[in-house]
């Protein structure tokens, strides 16, 4: 019996190994390359407040505006009016306050990984605010981020990011949810940990502030174009040591969300092993800088 058991241990542990090896083949042979992001010609320039046209901005110049907001944007027509109210609200009165603070607001009319990375690249800020169509957090809470990009100081290379989180909201979202809910939610969080992102419990929230040199790093080598791009922006940014806060903000779930919770969670933890298996296998490689063409 005891010999029948360990030849089944033998056999469950070569076929795992197998299982292993097969999956690692298929990521590295399905392996999609860093799109180039080509702009149109109709891309390359934008109509100024005077109505004139000027040539579309890059990342990689120096900063005109004290802070850009990136907000990624798919079928968002009932939720983006009401967050666009609250942020233009907020950065016309902080604006009010101090004549001497500038803004810009971009929103990407697609909320692809591709069409995000070129809202980012035509920035002009010299912090990057990414901030989800949807309102859930309070934009007012950009300041929580502010003081925690600046609690990180000195940045290396001028690089570090904050993280809206919200972590410190989980027992109330437990209490709400159902079990197998609960239970997806928990493999998520062990299969970000355990193959990707360390010492973040809040991978996922919309709500992210970089500096100029932290964005053009981190979203110059991203390839996952789905929910899970965050992981590997968070993934990229610890393989390069830009240091990261986690900032606890206000959020409310707000109605509307794209996300399907078996099918969407089951295309993130296939896209969380992608990911390392992937860079593992040198399918992806990070490059230093990467430049529109």
């Amino acid at each position: 019996m005891a010999l029948l058991l360990l030849q089944l241990a033998v056999l469950g542990a070569a076929l795992v190994a197998a299982a292993l090896v097969l999956i690692s083949i298929v990521a590295f042979i399905t392996a999609s390359k860093m799109p180039a992001l080509h702009q149109h010609e109709e891309e390359k320039f934008f109509l100024n407040a005077k109505g004139q046209k000027e040539t579309l901005p890059s990342i990689w110049d120096s900063p005109t505006k004290q802070l850009s907001v990136v907000v990624p944007s798919y079928n968002e027509e009932k939720r983006l009016p009401v967050m666009m109210d609250e942020a233009l609200g907020y950065l016309e009165k902080r604006q009010k306050r101090d004549p001497a603070f500038t803004y810009e607001v971009i929103v990407v009319d697609d909320g692809s990984k591709d069409q995000t990375s070129k809202g980012v690249f035509s920035s002009r800020g010299e912090k990057i605010l990414m901030a989800d169509a949807d309102g859930a957090t309070k934009f007012p809470d950009v300041e929580k981020l502010e003081k925690g990009l600046k609690d990180l100081q000195p940045w290396p290379n001028q690089m570090a990011i904050a993280c809206g989180s919200r972590a410190h909201l989980e027992k109330e979202s437990i209490a709400q949810r159902s079990y197998f809910r609960t239970l997806l939610m928990y493999g998520f969080h062990f299969l970000v940990w355990f193959l990707c992102v360390k010492g973040i419990r809040d991978t996922q929230c919309g709500f992210k502030l970089f500096t100029r040199e932290a964005a053009s790093r981190t979203f110059s080598s991203l390839h996952i174009e789905r929910w899970a791009f965050d992981v590997e922006l968070l993934y990229i940014a610890q393989f390069f040591k830009i240091p990261i806060a986690e900032i606890a903000v206000n959020w409310t779930e707000i109605e509307g969300s794209k996300l399907v919770p078996f099918w969407s969670w089951l295309q993130m933890g296939k896209d969380l092993l992608f990911i390392r298996l992937r860079y593992l296998t040198g399918a992806w490689r990070l490059e230093q800088t990467r430049k529109m063409n």
